[in-house]
Parts: structure tokens; sequence; C-alpha cells
């Protein structure tokens, strides 16, 4: 394992132009190739953006449907408001329309 400290000076040195031993090259490279583990474990360690897309479409549809039925709540409650309406017009005719009857 290289440090990262002797990764940095030689990965400054390839980068400025240079020349690096036989051995400063090998170091170099293995530094690379630990950077690149360490990268690929990280990346590992998130979600998956397919699983990330899945679950908003699942929310999209949840949404869509709870907005669906609160629509289809509101229209009951009309519907019911007017039968209640409906059903008292009809019991105040019922009412109007029964004689008085004189009490004896």
């Amino acid at each position: 394992m290289i440090s990262n400290d002797l990764g940095k000076v030689l990965h400054d040195k390839a980068t400025r132009g240079m020349t690096l031993s036989a051995e400063e090259q090998v170091q170099l490279q293995t530094w690379y190739d630990e950077q690149d583990a360490e990268e690929a474990a990280m990346y590992a360690a998130v979600p998956e953006v397919t699983g990330v897309a899945r679950l908003q479409a699942q929310i999209d549809t949840t949404l869509t449907q709870l907005m669906s039925m609160t629509r289809r709540i509101q229209e009951v409650m009309l519907e019911n408001k007017a039968l209640r309406q409906e059903i008292e017009g009809l019991r105040r005719q019922l009412i109007a329309s029964i004689p008085l009857q004189k009490a004896v």
C-alpha cells in the first residue's frame, strides 16, 4: 500500500513532466489502482440510480392516485350535500301536506 503523501508527490512529479524512476512509476501506478479501488467502493455503497428512479416513479403514481381519490371524495361530498337539501325539501313538503288535526 502506497501512502497518500507519497502518491501525491509522485502524481505531482508525473503531471509536471518530471522523469520518474521505474520503481516510482510502479509505486504511482499502484497508488492510482488503490485510488480507483477506493472510488469504486464508494460508488458501490451509493444506491443505484435506477432504484431511486423506481422509487420516484412509485411516489408519482401514488400521488396521482391520491389526487384522483381526493377529487372523487369532493364529488361525493357535493352529491351528499345536494341529497341532504333534496331530503330537507321533501320533508318540508310532507309536513306541509299533512293536515293539522284539531285538538278535541
